[in-house]
């Protein structure tokens, strides 16, 4: 049952997220239109249309980090994303950030794009530790993503995964780039410079 509270309604228990919304009717997850209007963000996945959880202060901090960081890489390489979403196969996903080579996706449509990107990035928060990122990342290598970044603050380290290879840099090194990714390799602790 609802309680009413000082802002309003609020439950009577704690809520993990992501928390599973029912399908609207004509539901179709390459069709924004079709999504139910909520705020915050949204994922289909497993046949189950999720709503995410909401950045924390910390999570938010990294992602302007990492967003920096790609995006001064992409002036002289293909462009990124920030909140990146995608439908891939039947499903669709958000990630913090992703870098798409600009052949591959073509003209902007305003919708979520329809190829796998070069690099997913997962940030470390609050309702999403590194065990619930390591889910993601394995959906996105499962789907043609290259490489995927796993930023985890509280430990100020970085997991990068292939689809058959895994490291972790700790604070005072250096990522290995990709192949697909030519001279991305920032210090880790670029990727969290807000935080210090």
């Amino acid at each position: 049952m609802l309680q009413q509270g000082e802002y309003g309604y609020r439950l009577p228990f704690r809520v993990r997220h992501p928390v599973e919304l029912h399908i609207p009717p004509g539901f179709q997850p390459d069709n924004e239109a079709t999504w139910p209007k909520v705020d915050g963000p949204l994922e289909f996945v497993g046949g189950k249309l999720l709503d995410m959880p909401p950045c924390g202060d910390v999570q938010q901090e990294v992602a302007m980090d990492v967003a920096y960081i790609l995006k001064s890489w992409g002036r002289d390489h293909p462009h990124g994303g920030n909140e990146a979403g995608m439908v891939l196969g039947t499903e669709a996903r958000g990630a913090d950030a992703a870098v798409w080579r600009k052949a591959d996706v073509g003209t902007h449509t305003g919708g979520l794009r329809p190829v796998p990107p070069l690099l997913a990035v997962e940030i470390a928060g609050s309702d999403e530790g590194e065990p619930d990122l390591r889910a993601k990342a394995h959906w996105y290598l499962e789907h043609g993503v290259s490489c995927v970044w796993l930023v985890l603050p509280e430990t100020r380290e970085v997991v990068v995964l292939g689809v058959a290879s895994e490291s972790r840099f700790g604070t005072g090194s250096r990522l290995s780039s990709h192949p697909s990714l030519p001279d991305l390799a920032p210090q880790v602790g670029e990727l969290v410079t807000q935080l210090e």
